[in-house]
């Protein structure tokens, strides 16, 4: 199996403390103005992706649905996660581009 960039660039922000993961501390995150990129699980229920694509569009904060729980969460050492929010704005952007070219954003501004 061919490795993934875009899990292995959030692995490394997440081994560097730079990631919020479950839906209450990607929330607190997103709302504090500590998110610089949501990823949401691709098998995440229609109301949660629904949550976080409004909450991430209203704070013009970029987002994707990418992977699904499982691997969302392996990438960072977790068990299963529907969502997780880069805290750092190099390493999120870093991920924005493997995102952009697996043609995976959703630009919610450009913060």
């Amino acid at each position: 199996m061919k490795p993934d960039n875009v899990l292995s660039m959030i692995g490394i922000a997440a081994r560097g403390g730079n990631v919020q993961s479950g839906e209450f501390s990607t929330e607190k995150a997103v709302k504090g103005g500590k998110a610089y990129l949501t990823v949401i699980a691709s098998d995440a229920s229609e109301n949660t992706k629904k949550h976080f694509r409004d909450m991430c569009a209203y704070r013009d904060i970029p987002y994707a649905e990418y992977a699904d729980k499982e691997r969302l969460g392996n990438c960072i050492g977790k068990k299963h996660r529907a969502s997780l929010a880069v805290t750092d704005e190099h390493l999120a952007k870093a991920v924005m581009n493997k995102l952009t070219q697996a043609g995976q954003l959703n630009n919610g501004g450009n913060k």
